[in-house]
């Protein structure tokens, strides 16, 4: 559908255009702009890879790999062309190939395109921000691959290719960025043809239970919140990385040293950053990242937050997985005098 420019009189329509007739390059300019807004193509999106092509026997490179919020790869195929060429089939091999990528693999690609942009953020830590996790988990990591193909245009064949292929399951769109001349000034119109935004819903149907089943074994994740008792005082709907430190922090202020939780907490080797002295949050972090580096933001190291125990200042672990529930029984059974004890709040009890 052509572009008009509202006059006074009329319509004014304004010229389509191809990206080669205005100078634009596939990589130069559209992989290197789109990398930047990837928003534009695919909301939801972290980019965490440019030109990636770390496999055996292949010189194939995907133009821009990312991740979603759901953990899914997602694989980003450009093409200036009129009608995307073969995308569909490139991109269902670089599907294929990328699928077995772990978390510790993505963060040291997506460490690489940091650097490469001249970044000195943290991979890891941008990575589980931008996923809402609070540990690293391999087993809902790269579940699913997702396809976004980008074209000024689509073939019928790829068209009918993806929507054979959407049929059985697999989350691939097409989206159209056709270019237009406004008297010297390139236009880009934006528009997601597959699956059509109207028809979405019944076209996500077609593959719902599919979808659905993954959509929870990803999304699985205990957000419950929970009340917590210990001494006789008591909070409630605490997340449970607060609920442990609440716990925790309580018993280093009755006499429990951080070092006997640790040993009863054995597989957390990191469970607290220690520095020499009674320190407040500034000089304490100033000292931990100068011993090493240190992601302190995953310790609570504010003021009010800070252990003080035998002369040393200790900071909590925030981080915690599966094995939450473990350690805060071996704190209830180990600390009986504590009368330890936690529930899901009832707010959140199906």
């Amino acid at each position: 559908m052509p572009i008009y420019e509202v006059t006074k009189d009329k319509f004014l329509e304004i010229e389509e255009t191809s990206f080669s007739t205005a100078g634009i390059s596939e990589r130069g300019d559209l992989q290197r702009l789109l990398r930047n807004q990837i928003e534009i193509i695919s909301p939801d999106t972290l980019i965490i890879a440019e030109e990636f092509g770390e496999w055996e026997d292949s010189r194939r490179h995907i133009d821009l790999l990312g991740i979603d919020k759901n953990a899914n790869l997602v694989v980003i195929e450009l093409k200036r062309t009129d009608d995307g060429g073969h995308m569909d089939l490139q991109a269902l091999r670089y599907a294929a190939m990328i699928s077995t990528m772990t978390f510790d693999k993505a963060v040291q690609v997506f460490g690489e395109h940091l650097s490469k942009s001249n970044s000195d953020e943290d991979a890891e830590r941008n990575l589980l921000e931008f996923l809402e996790w609070d540990e690293r988990d391999n087993e809902n990591f790269a579940q699913d691959v997702r396809v976004v193909l980008v074209s000024a245009e689509f073939s019928k064949e790829i068209t009918s290719t993806v929507l054979w292929l959407k049929d059985y399951g697999l989350d691939i769109r097409c989206v159209r960025m056709r270019p237009y001349n406004d008297n010297g000034r390139t236009l880009v119109d934006v528009e997601q043809v597959i699956p059509l935004p109207e028809a979405s819903e019944y076209q996500v149907s077609v593959s719902a239970k599919i979808r659905k089943e993954r959509s929870l074994r990803v999304q699985n994740r205990d957000l419950t919140k929970y009340d917590v008792t210990v001494f006789g005082n008591s909070l409630k709907r605490l997340a449970k990385r607060t609920a442990i430190f609440y716990v925790v922090k309580n018993l280093c202020n009755s006499g429990v040293s951080p070092e006997k939780i640790n040993g009863l907490i054995y597989w957390k080797s990191n469970l607290f950053l220690q520095a020499d002295g009674i320190q407040n949050s500034n000089d304490f972090i100033r000292i931990i990242t100068g011993q090493r580096k240190v992601d302190h933001p995953r310790w609570y190291c504010d003021d009010g937050e800070l252990i003080h125990f035998d002369g040393k200042t200790y900071a909590f672990h925030k981080m915690w997985g599966s094995r939450w529930g473990t350690a805060m029984n071996l704190l209830k059974d180990n600390f009986p005098d504590a009368k330890i004890d936690f529930w899901a709040n009832s707010e959140d009890v199906k």
